[in-house]
């Protein structure tokens, strides 16, 4: 006899993915349709109707607030009877407990220790440094990134298959034989070994193997579309037996193969599993219908998926807002009217997030909230002026509009690196203090007094010319500001030094340093700009409070805002041209689920924009409007063409002379618009 009491709250769907037990089951969870209630209701089925011991069910997420979440609804529905769900919790946790039992058999103490990316990071610039390895030329970043993409591939040392065009793996293969066996000489474990270590184990050991897939009668899986090879193969491994696995996700929301996570997995379950019992929840708790139907619409237009159409019980609501607008400096305008206008009425700012494909999107947004004073936030990320290569871009800036700031001054001297090393900066330090100057006055003193080591002196006096030719350019031949940094990015070798060096960040340093150019071009001069940075960066937000969120798509999934804003819907930006280049179509298919993800954040209310213009590096360039545009549904979404001057204008609206670009030009972006509103 069934106990209802978790089921009442059940819709049909829902139920039949709980009380459906045996065999491989694969639930296709839409965006907000709760696949959360799901897997712990049928965890406590499990319990109360099967006869199954807590301790026999493995319980896998992705998070420790997942698996926190998970367990403490269990133990509301259960009481005293889900104190033995020992295995429930994420792949690292879950794989470091196994690990801990068998660890002779990976090589290891059962006392060892899960080292963090710090001492990881530390390990590999030890390992360079003892291989004669640059480190300008590949970050330790990049190459615990190359290993880690190994092992998610299931690759010890011995295994893995270089790209042979790839001349970083050719270096960084040698550097992970070094560091994987540091790792078992020092009896410690990267993240990336737990499950390693673990899948190895119970592949090699048959009386370990028997133990594990003879007790885990009953297997749940959460976001099953972000597990990448080896979790696969682990679950594969401890389903081997009863086959009893329910696998739990969405494919429409797979958008971390950057990450390693491979959507086939999902894709093939029913390949790798004979008999599996596909059930869709399809009724979404979330957002409106109007919402639900432009995201279902882009997204049928994915070929790979296993295919669902999400509804609602709830209100139509509004139509998706599809505005145009001239330009960047526009579209943050708008945005900021449109937020305003929501908190009049009921809406809280922290109920309104801005989701953007890119990161130094923002920059245009924290510009117009901070004139204006609407407080915002940065989710899974550091404000525009606060990054580091903003700082060093100013820095530079600072010190050769005052060369008394010693702040700049430190920030700069050996960024990229010039051989200043901490003891030359101290007898820079020890100068500037005894004869009551700057650190630039000190520097030239020094120099001319012989007083530092040879290479420190030829790296210090190579600066400090630079300097005075970039002040000469400012002062003398009259540059501007803007041209001024390019000059100084290329001529310091700092632009050198994020283009050569193999990090993963690097990309969206340069990016940040093309956005910041961008907003210097608002500015007439070297001094009102630094001016602005100062206000800017001298406002004090608190993390609490009422805030705009601002954040990128990725860091978006799994949240919801009444109002969601997805700005910059333009080619090559969104979907990313990058993306495009990489991978073809399965990277314009893993962008379109970016777009849906973004969309189905929405509760109430979803704007989606694009600018006809942006400011780029110093010019202005036409944009088109994304692909992604034309393929949403007329029928649910309201058109605007909007500007500062005029909010909503018809199809004779001219750009103004400020835009440096003829009148008669029309942007390929302008054009495809027109075409959509006739």
């Amino acid at each position: 006899m069934i106990n209802s009491d978790y089921l009442k709250k059940l819709n049909s769907a829902q139920k039949e993915a709980v009380i459906n037990t045996d065999g491989p089951i694969l639930v296709v969870a839409g965006a907000g349709s709760g696949k959360t209630r799901v897997l712990t209701s049928k965890i406590a089925h499990l319990i109360k109707n099967k006869k199954v011991f807590p301790n026999q069910i493995l319980s896998v997420t992705f998070t420790n607030k997942a698996a926190k979440e998970m367990h403490s609804r269990v133990s509301l529905m259960l009481k005293s009877e889900a104190v033995g769900l020992t295995w429930l919790g994420t792949f690292h946790s879950i794989c470091a407990k196994l690990l801990r039992k068998h660890a002779k058999a990976a090589g290891l103490n059962s006392n060892f220790t899960i080292i963090d990316y710090d001492d990881q990071s530390r390990l590999i610039k030890n390992i360079c440094k003892s291989e004669n390895i640059d480190s300008k030329k590949i970050s330790p970043k990049f190459i615990l990134s190359t290993i880690d993409k190994w092992k998610n591939n299931g690759w010890y040392p011995k295994e893995v298959k270089i790209n042979r065009k790839d001349i970083f793996e050719k270096i960084i293969l040698p550097i992970y034989e070094v560091y994987q066996k540091k790792l078992l000489d020092l009896n410690v474990c990267d993240f990336g070994d737990l499950i390693l270590h673990s899948v190895n184990i119970l592949e090699k050991n048959k009386d370990i193997r028997e133990i594990y897939i003879n007790n885990f009668k009953y297997i749940l899986v959460d976001e099953y579309q972000d597990t990448n090879f080896i979790q696969s193969k682990w679950l594969n491994i401890l389903a081997s037996k009863h086959k009893n696995i329910c696998c739990v996700g969405d494919d429409d929301q797979s958008i971390y193969s950057w990450r390693g996570a491979e959507i086939k997995n999902f894709l093939d379950f029913d390949k790798i599993y004979e008999n599996t019992k596909i059930i869709r929840l399809e009724e979404n708790y979330r957002s409106t219908q109007n919402i639900l139907s432009v995201a279902s619409n882009l997204i049928s237009k994915n070929e790979n998926r296993v295919g669902k159409t999400l509804r609602t019980n709830s209100i139509d609501g509004e139509l998706v807002k599809l505005n145009c607008y001239r330009n960047g400096k526009d579209e943050a305008i708008g945005l900021s009217d449109e937020i305003e206008k929501s908190i009049k009425t009921r809406y809280s700012l922290n109920n309104v997030a801005i989701l953007v494909r890119a990161i130094f999107q923002t920059r245009e947004f924290e510009e117009r909230f901070l004139k204006i004073g609407l407080p915002y936030r940065i989710i899974g990320g550091t404000k525009f002026y606060e990054r580091a290569e903003i700082k060093d871009c100013i820095g530079y800036l600072r010190l050769i509009y005052q060369e008394k700031d010693d702040l700049a001054f430190e920030r700069i001297v050996n960024n990229p690196k010039r051989s200043i090393g901490d003891t030359t900066m101290k007898q820079i330090h020890e100068y500037s203090k005894k004869n009551s100057t700057s650190l630039y006055e000190a520097s030239h003193k020094l120099i001319e007094n012989n007083k530092l080591k040879p290479k420190a002196k030829i790296g210090l006096s190579s600066f400090l010319n630079f300097v005075k030719k970039w002040r000469a350019d400012l002062s003398i031949k009259k540059i501007n500001h803007i041209k001024l940094l390019q000059i100084i990015l290329d001529e310091s070798g700092y632009s050198m030094m994020l283009k050569n060096k193999k990090d993963l960040e690097n990309e969206n340093r340069l990016e940040n340093i093309k956005e910041l150019l961008s907003a210097m071009k608002e500015f007439d001069n070297l001094e009102s700009f630094l001016e602005h940075v100062s206000l800017a960066t001298s406002i004090d937000q608190d993390w609490d409070g009422q805030k705009i969120n601002l954040m990128t798509m990725h860091a978006s999934k799994g949240l919801e805002f009444d109002i969601v804003f997805l700005p910059g819907w333009e080619e090559g930006l969104f979907p990313h041209q990058k993306s495009l280049e990489e991978k073809g179509e399965k990277g314009l298919e893993e962008e379109r689920r970016l777009a849906y993800v973004g969309i189905t954040r929405a509760k109430k209310i979803a704007y989606i924009s694009f600018s006809m213009n942006r400011f780029y590096q110093g010019d202005w360039i036409d944009s088109i409007a994304s692909r992604f545009i034309e393929e949403l549904p007329e029928k649910f979404i309201e058109k605007n063409i909007v500007s500062e001057d005029n909010e909503n204008q018809d199809s004779d609206f001219e750009f103004n002379q400020d835009f440096e670009i003829e009148e008669s030009t029309r942007s390929p972006g302008w054009i495809r618009y027109q075409k959509r509103l006739k």
